[in-house]
Parts: structure tokens; C-alpha cells; sequence
């Protein structure tokens, strides 16, 4: 009897460490549906009392519902895992072992997105893609057309100037702490469509708007549901791609967040000089409503655990069997879930010292893109004489540097994250080990430190030359060193932390977003203050020593970035 009870201990040990491993490489390769529902959740007595009660309660319903007569003929007390309807859980009903009553959706699931036809993959893809260029290109499109804003409510104010371009900002920095836990509890199809059309509205409510105080308030509004395609963008780009080929389609979702800003004002300026700057609001209008008419019709859900609480209903009405559930539901109620869903991205940013890291990296180049956006029009117009319609023309350095350097890291990340996983698979062969599950993420930052580097270059380049009254193509030049700096950090940090937090890749991305909005928004209000006081040189001299101080916080996440990712897993949300 003893030897009987070592064995089975042994054999329960044994099933435990592979389920242990199963899960951390499910986690590693972001195959959610490979991950329990008790996977990424940690709940209190009342929380377990709750998600008993929830189950024990369908199990209720089902067992009358064949005592009625449409399964006379199946026991249900003797069916797997069922209870009498005044009998208690046990623990491993609560904890999920009736497996023949719990469904998984895993990749190779017809139903699972990366089964999906490649024309709608990529078409989902390119909405978003294209929903993402157009929300950011409302944070710029009007910012030539400012000196017309400012003489027309007779305000000369240089803060409210910067402030009511990157009030816009301040909403990308709140919106994500609503829209990703909404993602993450109802799709995210619907979360699109009810963000298109109220930033829909609320962008023609800009176009109308009586006073200053009234656009301020309908351009934080607007920038709040703006915020819905950058924040969730991410995460439906891991829903679609595999990982090892999710650069490109991600490089292409990262146009939008960066050339959009660039391209709004190139675009602005000439039609505000032309129509006034409430025509930068309507065509903004057009565009997307024409947009959103389009994602109405084409865009499907791609959420892996929506898609698997939708097959689950359709099994249980197939087969009248109302204990299927998904492996990944967790028996809370939807009050319940959506706290916790709300509070993530802040407890991410809290927990995790690697997404601390990487925030506030980005914070300071997020930050000095739009410090650059709401002075590069008074500079060049005060050292080199731009006109309203050809100041637009000075972004241009900006988006090329940019897409230069969407072309470097797209074309490269993917191959390198596959021969750096190819030499894993040699060494742990050659050493008799078992290769870690997945590819790291941390394989997508080798670029980080070049972009660390070429930032200060920039800012110095742009600032002196400015200075100095060298032609005025320098210091664009100059601009172009930033973009591609920009672009590769901010490719290279978004990359990783989706790689890395897969589950809960749009609450990483939210946490990242709220930490950079908040500085795009209150950076640029100390940036005209300091060039006036300090000039174009000094002032760009002092963004480029901070940022030069951030290179050896490259270097940091580079080189430890998987020890601390590691120390705190973000499992237990």
C-alpha cells in the first residue's frame, strides 16, 4: 500500500512539473489557449468561493436541464466531474480537471486567427494599421495653423500654443487604462467600433468649436478614443502573427504611431493656409469616417479567448452539454473581471521593473517628438522665414528618418530573432540540455543602443545648426538623425514587450502608452518657454545630455533585460 501511495505521489509529481513546463513555454510562444484558466490569476477565499459557486451553479442548471428529459438516459451524478446540485466543490473541480468538459483553442485550431486565409489576416491588419495612422495624425495635422488659432480667440499665450496641440496626448495617456482591459473582457471588434465613432464625433465637435476652452476639452476627448488603435493595435497584431513573423506586420502597424504626427503637419500646413485650420479638423472627419464604414464591414474579431467563449456556447448548443466551458475562464463575474482588467496596466507598471524601464525610455522620446512638433513650426518660421504652407515641408526630415528606420529594423529583427533561436537549438543539442521554450524577446533589442546613440546626435545636429543659421537643410538632416532613432527605440521596446507579455500584450502596451502620453503631453510646454529663454542650441543641448544619460539604460535592458523580466513574472493579474 505504500509503495502504491510513493508512486502515485511521484507519478502526481511527475504530471505536475510537465504541466508546470507546458504552461511556461505556452506563456513564452503566447499561446494563450494553452494556458489554464487558473493561469494568470491569483484569487482570495472570497474569490474562490465566488468562482465555485459560479461553476457549481451551471452545473445546476445543466443537471436539471437534462432531468427534463433532452438526456433522460445519461446519469449525471455519474457523468465525469458532475456534482449533485447540494453538494460541494472540491478542489480539483474548482481548479479545472474535468477535461472532458473543457475546451482549448490552440494555433493550429481552424478557428484560431493564425488559421485564418492570408488576405483576411492581412486585411485586419492593414485596417488597424491604417486606423493608427490616422489617430495620430490628429495629435499634429493642425499644429502650422496654431498662429491662426491663437489670433482667432485672440489668445498669445506660448503654453496654451503647445497645449493645445499635446492636450491631444494627455488623452492617448488616459484612454488606454480603459480601452485594453475592454479588449481584453469583450474583443476587440467592438472596442474598435465604438472608439471610431466617438473619435469621430468628437473630431467634428473640434472643427465647431466656439472658444478655446471647448477645443481644448473636445481635443483630450477625441484623443482618449484616438488612443484605441495604438493601445490595442499591438495585441491584435500578436493575435494574427505568429512570432516569428510578427516584425514586419508589426513594423507596418508602427507607421502609423510614427509617421502619422510627422505627415500631419506637412499636410496641415498647407491647408490651413489655404482654408483656415478648421478644414485640418474635417478632411480629418472624412477620412475617418470613411475609414470606420470600412472596419464595420470588414474587420473580425481576433481575440483567442473571446473566439473560444464563442465556440463554447456554440458546442453547448450543439450538444445540450451546459457544463463545456473554456479553459480559460476563470468563473468571475464580469464586474470582477473588468476590475482587474482596469487596474493591470498600472499593476504592470508598478510590478515590473522591466516595463518601468522600457516606459520610461520611451517616455523621453515620445516626449521629444512632440516637443518638436509644437516648436518646430515658431523655428523655423523665426530663424529661416517658412511661410505657413512651407513650414509643414521642415517635418519631412522626421517621417524620412522614420522610414528609414521601419526599413532597417523590419528587415532584419525577424531573421535575427530566427538564427539567434536556430544557435539556442544547436547549443542545447550539442550540450544534452532542453532548449527553453520560445523565442526570447529580448532578441528584438539589439538595435536599442544604436537608437540610445543616434538620439543626442540628432538633437545636437538640429539644435547648432539651427543656432547657428547654417541652411536650413542641416538641421532637417538633423530631424532625420531623430527619426530613426525614434522609430528604432520605440520598434525595438513595442516588439519586445509584446514578445515578452503575450497574454496581457495590450495592458503592457497600455501601461506603456499612459507613461509616454503623459510626457508627449507636459514635455512640450516647457519647450517654446526654453528655447526662448535659452535659444534653439542650448535648449536642444539640454534634451540631448538627458538623453544621452538613457544609453546606459539600453545597454541595462539589453544585457539583464531577461533576469529581470524573469525575477517578475507578470503571470499572477
Amino acid at each position: 500500500m505504500a509503495s502504491s501511495s510513493t508512486a502515485t505521489a511521484a507519478h502526481d509529481i511527475d504530471t505536475l512539473r510537465q504541466l508546470e513546463r507546458k504552461i511556461s513555454q505556452a506563456f513564452d510562444e503566447g499561446h494563450d489557449a494553452d494556458i489554464p484558466s487558473s493561469e494568470g490569476y491569483i484569487l482570495d477565499d472570497r474569490g474562490q468561493r465566488k468562482r465555485a459557486r459560479s461553476i457549481a451553479e451551471v452545473r445546476r442548471k445543466s443537471e436539471a436541464h437534462s432531468m427534463d428529459g433532452e438526456a433522460a438516459d445519461r446519469d449525471v451524478e455519474k457523468a465525469p466531474g458532475a456534482h449533485g446540485g447540494g453538494m460541494p466543490l472540491s478542489n480539483d473541480d474548482i481548479d479545472g480537471n474535468d477535461d472532458l468538459n473543457v475546451i482549448s483553442m490552440g494555433p493550429t485550431d481552424p478557428e484560431h486567427p493564425y488559421q485564418w486565409p492570408r488576405w483576411r489576416t492581412f486585411m485586419n491588419a492593414f485596417l488597424i494599421s491604417a486606423m493608427s495612422f490616422l489617430t495620430p495624425l490628429a495629435s499634429s495635422i493642425f499644429a502650422p495653423g496654431v498662429p491662426q488659432l491663437l489670433r482667432e480667440f485672440q489668445n498669445p499665450s506660448l503654453e496654451i500654443a503647445a497645449f493645445v496641440v499635446s492636450v491631444y496626448i494627455l488623452g492617448f495617456a488616459f484612454g488606454p487604462l480603459i480601452m485594453a482591459p475592454a479588449s481584453e473582457m469583450y474583443g476587440r471588434l467592438v472596442v474598435y467600433h465604438i472608439s471610431n465613432v466617438s473619435f469621430l464625433a468628437f473630431v467634428i465637435a473640434c472643427a465647431l468649436a466656439p472658444n478655446m476652452n471647448t477645443l481644448i476639452v473636445f481635443r483630450f476627448l477625441s484623443g482618449v478614443f484616438g488612443s484605441t488603435a495604438i493601445t490595442n493595435g499591438g495585441g491584435s497584431i500578436a493575435d494574427l502573427f505568429p512570432q516569428e513573423r510578427r516584425a514586419v506586420a508589426m513594423a507596418g502597424f508602427a507607421v502609423g504611431p510614427l509617421l502619422g504626427p510627422i505627415i500631419g503637419p506637412v499636410t496641415g500646413g498647407f491647408l490651413a493656409d489655404a482654408e483656415g485650420w478648421r478644414w485640418n479638423f474635417w478632411v480629418l472627419a472624412i477620412a475617418t469616417g470613411f475609414l470606420s464604414i470600412v472596419m464595420l464591414f470588414i474587420l473580425k474579431e481576433s481575440y483567442v479567448p473571446v473566439l473560444l467563449e464563442r465556440k463554447v456556447r456554440r458546442l453547448r448548443k450543439e450538444t445540450g452539454n451546459n457544463l463545456l466551458r473554456s479553459n480559460l475562464d476563470i468563473g468571475l463575474s464580469t464586474s470582477d473581471y473588468f476590475k482587474r482588467g482596469l487596474v493591470r496596466p498600472v499593476k504592470m507598471l508598478l510590478l515590473s521593473p522591466i516595463i518601468m524601464l522600457t516606459s520610461l525610455f520611451m517616455a523621453v522620446t515620445y516626449g521629444y517628438l512632440y516637443v518638436m512638433f509644437t516648436s518646430m513650426t515658431e523655428v523655423f518660421q523665426q530663424y529661416y522665414g517658412f511661410s505657413t504652407s512651407l513650414v509643414g515641408l521642415s517635418f519631412l526630415g522626421l517621417g524620412i528618418g522614420s522610414l528609414v528606420g521601419i526599413f532597417v529594423f523590419s528587415s532584419t529583427s525577424d531573421r535575427y530573432m530566427k538564427r539567434k533561436s536556430a544557435e539556442d537549438d544547436a547549443r542545447a543539442g550539442a550540450s544534452g540540455t532542453e532548449k527553453e521554450g520560445g523565442m526570447k524577446p529580448e532578441y528584438r533589442l539589439p538595435f536599442l543602443l544604436l537608437g540610445a546613440v543616434l538620439l543626442p546626435i540628432g538633437l545636437f545636429t538640429y539644435g547648432w545648426t539651427a543656432e547657428k543659421h547654417v541652411h536650413w537643410i542641416v538641421p532637417i538632416f538633423g530631424t532625420g538623425i531623430v527619426g530613426v532613432a525614434n522609430i528604432v527605440i520605440f520598434m525595438a521596446l513595442q516588439m519586445y514587450l509584446v514578445d515578452a507579455f503575450t497574454v496581457y500584450a495590450a495592458s503592457a502596451l497600455a501601461a506603456n502608452t499612459l507613461v509616454r502620453s503623459i510626457a508627449g503631453a507636459v514635455l512640450p510646454l516647457a519647450g517654446l518657454p526654453m528655447y526662448e529663454k535659452l535659444g534653439i542650441g542650448w535648449g536642444n543641448s539640454i534634451l540631448a545630455f538627458i538623453a544621452l544619460g538613457f544609453a546606459p539604460v539600453a545597454w541595462l535592458i539589453i544585457r539583464y533585460g531577461e533576469v529581470i523580466r524573469k525575477s517578475y513574472p507578470m503571470k499572477n493579474l
